[in-house]
């Protein structure tokens, strides 16, 4: 056998098989969790002061909003007022989770969920862990009662 022979013999084949992929389908959290964000980004914040304020009332929606005059959650609904960033950040990612248990359940069940304690969330209110700044475990909390776990 000739060096060339040789060389090619002991090199490696290549393997042209296509790979295979493996993907799962997204989970119920998923797709609802997208399609909220996406209806939340584009919400004017005297919207979701509204909404809020609605369905869980002003004085939790100010709790929520880290504000102590609850009165001040109907200004900013009327567009009268807006809220300072940090409250306007509160304010969306109470109403993506509110939203993201809602499409999944209730209104009625979306409400008690974040007036309730929560045994992921170290048996405290979801809406307190909102207003306390912690979104994404709040988050976390709502996909796994949507998924089931």
């Amino acid at each position: 056998m000739t060096a060339t022979k040789l060389a090619h013999s002991q090199a490696p084949r290549e393997n042209h098989a296509m790979p295979i992929e493996t993907t799962t389908a997204p989970s119920k959290s998923d797709l609802i969790a997208g399609w909220v964000h996406v209806a939340t980004v584009r919400m004017h914040i005297s919207e979701i002061a509204r909404f809020l304020q609605d369905n869980l009332g002003q004085r939790l929606t100010a709790r929520i909003a880290g504000i102590s005059d609850p009165k001040q959650i109907g200004k900013w609904a009327s567009g009268v007022t807006t809220p300072r960033p940090e409250s306007e950040e509160r304010l969306r990612a109470a109403l993506q989770v509110f939203q993201l248990i809602q499409d999944a359940e209730s209104l009625y069940t979306a409400r008690a969920w974040m007036i309730g304690m929560n045994p992921q969330l170290e048996d405290e209110a979801p809406a307190e862990c909102i207003a306390a700044g912690r979104f994404r475990d709040v988050m976390v909390a709502a996909r796994a009662y949507v998924d089931g776990s």
